[in-house]
């Protein structure tokens, strides 16, 4: 059986993306972004939609897992601040970008 902390812990690379294209946009390699040879990033060749729909999947993702009843997640007292914030993030980036 999964516990809540297994399925938090998989869920923290959705954190992890969105907070990255928060910070870095197209430079970010979840969207894209790679490095040359000399180790300089290249940006990304998405477009904003490209990247916009992947944080919104992301941000689904989180909600989805956030109101799972089993196990139940919903109802644990465990600190889920890190995935709240990260939805909330990814919701205003894609309203700052769109």
């Amino acid at each position: 059986m999964t516990t809540v902390t297994e399925v938090l812990t998989a869920a923290t690379d959705s954190v992890t993306l969105i907070n990255d294209i928060n910070t870095k946009g197209a430079n970010s390699i979840y969207a894209g972004a790679s490095n040359d040879i000399e180790g300089n990033v290249v940006a990304s060749t998405w477009t904003q939609e490209e990247i916009n729909d992947t944080v919104q999947r992301n941000v689904d993702h989180l909600e989805l897992i956030l109101a799972y009843t089993e196990p139940d997640v919903a109802g644990d007292s465990s600190d889920k601040s890190s995935y709240t914030t990260a939805v909330t993030t990814g919701k205003t980036y894609i309203t700052d970008n769109s």
